[in-house]
Parts: structure tokens; C-alpha cells; sequence
């Protein structure tokens, strides 16, 4: 059998309900390892947000910042940013409109906001730490990423006026605020094609509206059984839950594991 590359998805997909690693996650990922396949991350987080699960696992390739951030074996391959005259456009408008954000940049986590609590309610649904707050950071630094805090009925005026965005929406309170064209899926593209690896021996693992992209664009998506409708309707493969050891069911479903 051909290597394959196999890129995990973190919250819902690795971790579970409760933000934990299953042994039978933890143990698969190390058969793979064992056997010679790549394993890789593609995530939404920012990269200083799971260094313990990349040690924990001994994974040292990742696409983080859904996809904007890519890493081959510890070597920064790809970044992309968003545009800082945009942005600075889109920060004003979201302050008028009483939006807290976030900035993401590969450094630091900061928001404009002292204390929010529709912050507070979704960094702790991820089990995160606050982001320390900063007004002006996003004038001092490049960002892969932003989040912005706004209900689900609000997101398209954001879409009208600021078309070089992409906005996924991540929770009930928050979207991740991206290039246009970002995606895990570019992410991927670029970490294939600078490693040279055939598409046909790629695998991913995901669960939420970042993971589409990246579900449909590779040979082998696979949904976790805990994805909506959505997200399953764009995967190859359908798994059990991630509570249910959906990671090594997942994997025996595609032939990567006995």
C-alpha cells in the first residue's frame, strides 16, 4: 500500500464533547505513524493553540488559521494575510456596529475589546485562554486570521461590504473572518504540492463549516459522525461520532488501519 498523508481537523475531530484526546484517537494516530503515513493537522486554530497536541502526538506538519498558515516538517512553506487597508475598513465598521473582534496574527491573540462576553462565551466553548487585549494591534501586525463576534442574521451586510472576506461562521456568536480564497483546502494544496504528493493518497478528517473545502477538494473526506448534514453531504466517507472512537472507525473504514 502507497503512504498516504492524512490531515485531522482538531475540536470535534481529534478532541471530543470535552476537549479531550481518546486513547483509541491517540493510539490510532500512532499505528499510522508506525506505518510510515504522514499525519498532519488543519485546523482554525493559531498554531500557539496547540503545540501541546502537536507534541503530545509528535506531529510536526500543519495548516492552521483555516488554511492561511501552512507548515511541512516544521518548515513554514505558505502564509497569507488579510489586506490591511480592508481590514482596517471592516475594524471601523464592526466598532460602529458594537462587534467585538479578535486579531490572529502567528504571535499573539488580541482583542479590541477589554472584556466581551460573547468572547468570553466562545473562547471557553474551546476551552481558551482570553486574548489579551490590544485596540490597535491589527495597525502593528499581519493577521491570518480575525474572529468576529456578531449573531447569525447579521453576517450578510458583513458579506455585502466587505467582499474580499470570507466569513464562516465557527459558533452561534462568532465567524472566522478570512481572505476570500482562504480555505484548508488552499492549505493543502500548497503542503501537496511543495512535499510532492499525489492527491490520490490524501485523507481528511473533519467536522464543521471550515472542513468543506477541504472535504471535497481531497480523494478520501471523511465527516465525522458528529458533522452536520452539510458538512457530511461534501465527505466520501461518513464516521461514527468523535465521542465514539469515530477517528479509528474512520480510519479501518478507509483501509488505513486493520
Amino acid at each position: 500500500m502507497e503512504k498516504a498523508t492524512i490531515f485531522f481537523d482538531i475540536d470535534g475531530t481529534l478532541l471530543d464533547d470535552n476537549k479531550e484526546l481518546p486513547s483509541s484517537t491517540k493510539e490510532s494516530i500512532k499505528q499510522l505513524q508506525r506505518d510510515g503515513h504522514h499525519v498532519a493537522i488543519a485546523t482554525g486554530r493559531a498554531p500557539y493553540f496547540f503545540k501541546e497536541l502537536r507534541d503530545e502526538l509528535n506531529i510536526d506538519s500543519y495548516i492552521c488559521f483555516n488554511g492561511q498558515y501552512v507548515v511541512y516538517k516544521g518548515e513554514l512553506i505558505y502564509q497569507d494575510t488579510l489586506n490591511p487597508t480592508t481590514f482596517s475598513r471592516f475594524e471601523r465598521y464592526a466598532s460602529t456596529s458594537n462587534h467585538p473582534l479578535i486579531f490572529m496574527s502567528a504571535d499573539a491573540f488580541t482583542a479590541n475589546h477589554a472584556d466581551h462576553p460573547d468572547i468570553r462565551e466562545s473562547m471557553s466553548s474551546l476551552k481558551l485562554d482570553l486574548p489579551t487585549y490590544n485596540p490597535n494591534y491589527y495597525e502593528q501586525s499581519h493577521l491570518h486570521q480575525a474572529l468576529l463576534f456578531c449573531k447569525p442574521d447579521e453576517e450578510a451586510d458583513y458579506r455585502e461590504r466587505f467582499p474580499d472576506f470570507k466569513f464562516v461562521r465557527w459558533h452561534p456568536l462568532s465567524v472566522d473572518v478570512l481572505p476570500v480564497n482562504g480555505s484548508k483546502a488552499i492549505g493543502i494544496s500548497k503542503f501537496i504540492a511543495h512535499a510532492g504528493i499525489d492527491l490520490k493518497n490524501v485523507y481528511a478528517f473533519g467536522d464543521q463549516l471550515n472542513d468543506l473545502e477541504m472535504l471535497s477538494y481531497v480523494e478520501h473526506g471523511v465527516a465525522m459522525g458528529n458533522a452536520p448534514q452539510e458538512v457530511q453531504a461534501q465527505a466520501r466517507y461518513i464516521t461514527k461520532h468523535v465521542n465514539e472512537d469515530g477517528i479509528k472507525h474512520g480510519l479501518s473504514l478507509v483501509g488505513l488501519l486493520n
